[in-house]
Formats: C-alpha cells, structure tokens, sequence
C-alpha cells in the first residue's frame, strides 16, 4: 500500500466511530472477519470512544456526522482554525476552562461573552453532558 496524499483529510472521532461501526456491520452481514489485528484496533477504539467522558460514552448519542457541517456554519464568524473547531467536535467542551484548552490563545482572542456564546452553540448543537448522578445517598445508606 502507498499513501498518496500524506495528510489530505482529518476525520472527527464521531467520523471514525460512524466508519468502524459500518465497517463491522459490512463484515457480520457478509459473514466474514476481518485479519486478527483489524479486530482488536477496532474493538480497542470503540471501546475508547465509549468511556466517559467522552462524547461518544452518552447513550443514545445526541448527535452524528450530520452535526459537522451545522457546527461549521454556526461558529464561522469566530475565526477559530480548523484544527481548533475538530478538536472542539471531538471534545464538546462544557466550559469555558476546558474550551480554553482547545482554542489557542483564547482568552485575547474571544471576550468572556464570545467565550459563553462558542460554549452555548456547542451545546445547542452538539447537546449537553447529562448531570452527574451522586451516589452519596447509596453509600450512606447503609
């Protein structure tokens, strides 16, 4: 195999997660396997993308691919980079302590209302992380 164009595209984790998962479906309803070492990176990366607090961990998910070119158009008056916007895909910042480590230089770039305007789209389009669940009253229950 010869890679043509070194680094032609970048894929969002959601484009990856969508690839595999069509992949193995494609290989059961086929009746195949794919070689051994196939197998294990797909199930070692599903199972990845499935840990909290990733935004792939929620189930069902609130969002797929199609999110992709709504949250472009939504934040194109921010200028925020390409990498910056894949990475703010693949994070769904919940605040603005971690949008800060996503988008560089942040705080001269946005103002604090820019800040919470990127934050709301995100979650408008992206939807929000469910609330924490504590379990205090579990444990001292008994």
């Amino acid at each position: 195999m010869k890679i043509l164009e070194a680094q032609s595209a970048v894929l969002t984790n959601v484009e990856v997660y969508t690839f595999l998962n069509d992949q193995e479906k494609q290989y059961q309803k086929q009746d195949r396997k794919g070689p051994a070492n196939l197998e294990t990176l797909r199930k070692e990366v599903l199972e990845y993308f499935a840990e909290p607090p990733g935004p792939l961990s929620q189930k069902p998910q609130p969002f797929d691919a199609a999110a992709i070119p709504v949250l472009f158009k939504k934040l194109r008056g921010y200028q925020i980079s390409k990498g910056e916007f894949i990475m703010l895909f693949n994070v769904r910042p919940a605040n603005v302590a971690v949008l800060n480590t996503v988008i560089e230089d942040m705080e001269e770039r946005f103002s604090e209302e820019n800040q919470e305007e990127i934050l709301n789209i995100i979650a408008e389009t992206l939807g929000q992380f469910p609330p924490k669940e504590d379990n205090d009253e579990e444990d001292g229950a008994e």
